[in-house]
């Protein structure tokens, strides 16, 4: 009785579980792509198996995540690329996260192409490895129509005269490679609605990037210190709509903000790149009286002790502006280990 018993729970347990997926399969295949892409991207794939109108379905999701680290080798990767970015098919893909490695890259232009061919709307492309092979860019990307956000990550974004992102509100950069300093200021100018913008800059790049945005509203800039010794010639940035900023920047000599508005957050850890203050250098002293100029209306600021040091001794010599907008101020400061209290009871 008891095995009878067990025979007709797992029967039942087969049932219900066919019953299942039945009326699954039932479901319309939009609405079964929609399924396959809340699921990763191996899971999705996976699903190919269950029969035979399950097998290509997953090739219409609108969001997936594609890694050179999920396959054994590089060929296999850039044939499983291939069949997804198929020109010929009218899919609609949205939504992509793509990571690539230093091998060759000939197979990103036709996969861009076909991207861009699909509408996509958000789109993150990220290289990974610490060599200096920095792929290109396809020239198809800076004319998408669709895309609403973009991150890059170790890549190289060509010259080119003509860029029109319509959508564009959210741009990430990291690590990238820019061949003139108007690269970087024509993608960022030819964005019209543009809010929101995050760059990290390569420690070994001299560059001056210059920011000019009618519609940014926030700003993160990063650059590290870098090996040279020498500082590099700075920022500038001419964003009127401009409510947050956050800079850490160790080698530029000037940071140059036109104009921010009274309501703007703003946070600094920047030494006009200098080791010491220096009241004899009267260029780093013009530098810090134009920047102090630029945020001096500014509502919340939160600042780096050196940079807080370096503005102290200069308004040794000069003046500060008025921060008539100011209600509150944040200064940073690091303590050794040794000087911070502690609490609770001794060990």
């Amino acid at each position: 009785m008891i095995d009878r018993g067990k025979t007709k729970q797992a029967s039942s347990r087969r049932l219900n579980r066919g019953l299942k997926e039945y009326r699954i399969s039932q479901l319309p295949d939009p609405l079964i792509c929609h399924v396959l892409s809340l699921l990763s991207t191996k899971e999705a794939v996976g699903t190919s198996i269950l029969s035979t109108r399950w097998r290509n379905l997953w090739l219409w999701v609108h969001r997936f995540e594609l890694s050179h680290w999920e396959f054994l080798d590089f060929n296999a990767f850039v044939s499983f690329g291939n069949r997804y970015f198929d020109s010929t098919r009218l899919s609609c893909i949205h939504n992509l996260k793509l990571t690539i490695d230093e091998n060759e890259a000939s197979y990103l232009t036709p996969w861009i192409d076909a991207l861009v061919k699909s509408k996509i709307q958000h789109l993150c492309v990220r290289r990974t490895g610490g060599g200096s092979s920095f792929h290109e860019m396809p020239l198809s990307l800076y004319v998408c129509e669709t895309l609403v956000s973009l991150k890059l990550v170790q890549l190289t974004l060509v010259d080119t005269e003509f860029v029109s992102l319509p959508c564009l509100k959210t741009m990430h950069l990291y690590n990238n490679m820019y061949p003139k300093e108007t690269t970087f200021e024509r993608l960022v100018s030819s964005c019209p609605v543009l809010e929101d913008l995050m760059m990290d800059v390569l420690r070994n790049d001299a560059k001056v990037y210059r920011v000019h945005s009618r519609s940014l509203k926030r700003l993160r800039f990063l650059r590290s210190s870098s090996l040279q010794s020498d500082s590099v010639p700075g920022v500038v940035i001419d964003a009127p709509l401009l409510c947050s900023l956050r800079i850490s920047d160790g080698v530029s000599k000037m940071f140059i903000v036109k104009d921010m508005k009274c309501n703007a957050k703003l946070d600094i850890s920047f030494d006009f790149g200098l080791e010491a203050f220096d009241e004899s250098n009267v260029s780093s002293i013009s530098h810090i009286r134009n920047f102090l100029s630029g945020i001096s209306r500014v509502r919340d600021m939160t600042i780096s002790a050196f940079t807080f040091e370096i503005i102290h001794h200069y308004s040794k010599l000069e003046p500060l502006p008025r921060f008539d907008c100011m209600t509150r101020l944040d200064v940073i400061v690091s303590l050794p280990e040794s000087d911070i209290p502690r609490t609770g009871i001794a060990q």
